[in-house]
Parts: structure tokens; sequence; C-alpha cells
């Protein structure tokens, strides 16, 4: 079939043309945002889960919800070799310039930007850089609010300050943030203390994080009332049902049908998960002829598919690790399955090693985002079927 009309969208963060079995997330994440502007206490949202489930996706699509609302909106991505404040200002800079135009009252909202300048500042502690860099921010710096360097003091008030800029105008201000476990320690503290202060005050502002299945340990490891303190969604591979309509209902746009069996063959392959069902369903139209697709067509089109995540979802991801930490790999493999979780200490027995000794392979993997600890003692690979990936790489 015609590969310009391929309908299918395999890509990082890449919202697919169908959106199936998220309504729960959505109709949940609509109430929140009536609750907040309407001044009601509410928390805010966490969503973890595996790589490939389509955080990202719905992170985006909860922050396009928002948009739409009247919201100010301000996305980051989170990096473990970046602190937090000059991306959260540029995120929050822009939330703020959403809105700007219709504030009742602009000298609030120059006031507010002052105060974010003087925060976006204090992220560079010599004087002489503070002069050459500036955050873009056409106001002067307000001193004495969000500029003490104390990241958990300073986010609390700036994030306090924002509340009140928008009190009282029926919307609220959204920061959005991708891959949150990737920030340092005392970043997710001060993240804690911002949202604990800003239920608190019923404020009209709200952090959306996205991030691996270890996050809430992360967040209640810095806090231990962050159990309490944010709405927790699990991120999971798609029932059969959603995975058939991600697949159907674009297809019916171009005038393309699959067969019963077709769409087992397909679950079978992607099980479900978001990532696997666009790069199956994308390569199952380019090798079928015409309509209906078949499941012979899926068999056809199962190796493009496995080449093509070989490279980019999986061996993208294998390149990254030494020597020593793909040994830490396979052996998880071999004792896991495709996922996990497993034994750290059956993983240094398979290796023939004492755990202590295979510590920094298991630390560096951690640290590169390719595998987490689930609980106390056991890991599991990030990825979903990177074991199976794993015990076919020679």
């Amino acid at each position: 079939m015609d590969p310009v009309r391929n309908p299918y969208a395999p890509g990082a963060g890449q919202r697919p043309p169908e959106l199936a079995g998220r309504d729960k997330q959505l109709d949940a994440f609509d109430v929140v945002l009536e609750r907040v502007a309407a001044g009601r206490p509410e928390r805010s949202v966490m969503l973890t889960g595996l790589r490939g489930v389509g955080k990202t996706v719905l992170l985006n699509q909860l922050r396009s919800s928002a948009r739409s609302r009247g919201w100010g909106t301000g996305k980051l991505e989170a990096r473990p070799d970046q602190g937090l404040r000059r991306p959260l200002a540029s995120a929050l800079h822009m939330a703020v310039r959403s809105i700007a135009a219709e504030h009742r009252n602009p000298e609030m909202v120059d006031d507010f930007l002052g105060i974010l300048k003087a925060f976006a500042l204090r992220a560079t502690a010599d004087k002489g850089m503070r002069d050459r860099w500036q955050p873009g921010i056409d106001v002067p710096a307000v001193t004495g609010r969000a500029d003490s360097g104390d990241i958990e003091i300073d986010l609390v008030e700036l994030l306090t300050e924002a509340g009140q800029l928008v009190a009282g105008t029926g919307v609220g201000l959204g920061l959005f943030i991708d891959e949150l476990q990737d920030l340092g320690a005392d970043d997710i503290s001060a993240i804690c203390g911002a949202c604990h202060e800003l239920s608190q005050e019923s404020a009209p502002v709200i952090v959306v994080g996205a991030g691996l299945p270890h996050l809430p340990a992360v967040l209640s490891a810095s806090k231990s009332y962050s159990e309490r303190l944010f709405g927790y969604h699990r991120i999971d591979r798609l029932p059969r049902e959603s995975a058939d309509r991600a697949l159907i209902a674009p297809a019916e746009r171009e005038q393309v049908k699959f067969t019963d069996e077709a769409l087992a063959a397909l679950y079978r392959k992607a099980d479900g998960y978001p990532y696997f069902v666009q790069a199956y369903g994308k390569a199952t139209w380019d090798a079928a002829a015409d309509s209906p697709i078949t499941a012979e067509d899926v068999e056809l089109a199962a190796p493009a598919a496995e080449e093509e995540l070989a490279v980019g979802f999986f061996g993208s991801r294998y390149e990254r690790a030494t020597p020593a930490e793909r040994d830490y790999m396979r052996a998880m493999a071999d004792l896991a399955g495709d996922e996990g979780p497993v034994s750290t200490a059956a993983v240094a027995a398979e290796l023939g090693r004492k755990p202590a000794s295979v510590s920094p392979a298991r630390d560096g993997l951690i640290k590169k985002g390719l595998i987490y600890s689930a609980e106390r003692g056991t890991i599991g690979f990030t990825v979903p079927h990177f074991g199976r990936y794993l015990r076919g790489v020679q």
C-alpha cells in the first residue's frame, strides 16, 4: 500500500494517530483542572511506567488539555547533568507569557517576572557570569523573593508567587516535567516541598511529572509525605481492545481494514506496548499489497519492524553500556526474562561474582536509565522486551 498514506507513527514522544486506552487518565486530569481552577484543593499528578508505554505522549496530551482551558503551561525534560533552576525558569516563563496578554493586572505580571528572573539568575553562582548570562526576561530582577540560593526555599516562594498571580482569574499554571527521576536529590526535594505548600494553600498551580517505575520511590525517599502528595497513575501496556483501536481507527480513515487474524497477530508481536504497536503497524502497512491487511502481511513485515526496533529502540541503548554493564544485563536477561524484576544477589551469583564487585556496573546502568531499582534488592529493565533483545545479541 501507499507508504505516503501510512498513518502510524513510531517516534519518541510522537503522538500516535489514535491515542487509545488513556481515557481514564485524561478524564481524571480534566477533574483536576476544574477543581484547581475553582480554588478547590487538588494534588499534582505523576505518570510512571516503562519506556515505550506512552508517558511522554500522555504528558503532552495533558498539557494540551490544560492549554485548551486557557491555562498557562510550560514543559521541561529533566537531565541528570543539569540543575532545575534554568529549565524550570524557562518553562514557567513560557507559562506566564501565554496568559500575560489577558491578565487583568500587567504590573502584577511584571513583578512576578522580576522574581522569576532573580530565581533564574541564582543558577549561576559567579556574579560575573550572572552579568553575562540573562534568562530572556525583559524586566529588572526583583530581589528578596525566590533568590536565597536554597532551591527548596526559592521554589516554594516562586510557585507561591505564581499562584497569587493567577488566583481569581479562573485559570491556573501547569508545569510539565518529563524524566522526573533524573533530577538531583535537592531538586526532587524542592519539587515535593513546593507541591506540599501549593496543596495546603489550594493554589492554582500544579506540577505534572512523568518518569520510570521507580519514580514514586525516588519521591518518597525525599519526602515521606510524597506518597500522599501526588496522584499517581501507572501507565502500562494496552489491553487488546485498545491496541486494536490504535490500529483500526487510523486505517479506517484511509479506507483500509484489518482481518481479525491480522489484529491478533499484531497484538502478539507488540504485546500491547504503544511504541511497538506503532512500529509493527507501520511495517505491516508498508508490506501489505492491499486491503484488508492479513496475518500473512504481519508475518512478512515482522522482520522489518524488529530490525527497526533493534537499531533505534534497543540497540541505541545497548551501545551506551560498557562491556561490564552488558554482561550484567545479559545475566539479568537470563534470569528475569523480558523485563524482570530480579534479585541483585541472583545477578551477582549468575556472574560468579560477589555483589559488591558488580555494584559499579549496576549503578552505571541505573544512571544511564537502562535498569531501575524496582524495590530494595531487586532490579528490572526500563525497556520492555529488552531481555528478549539481549538474548539475541551475540
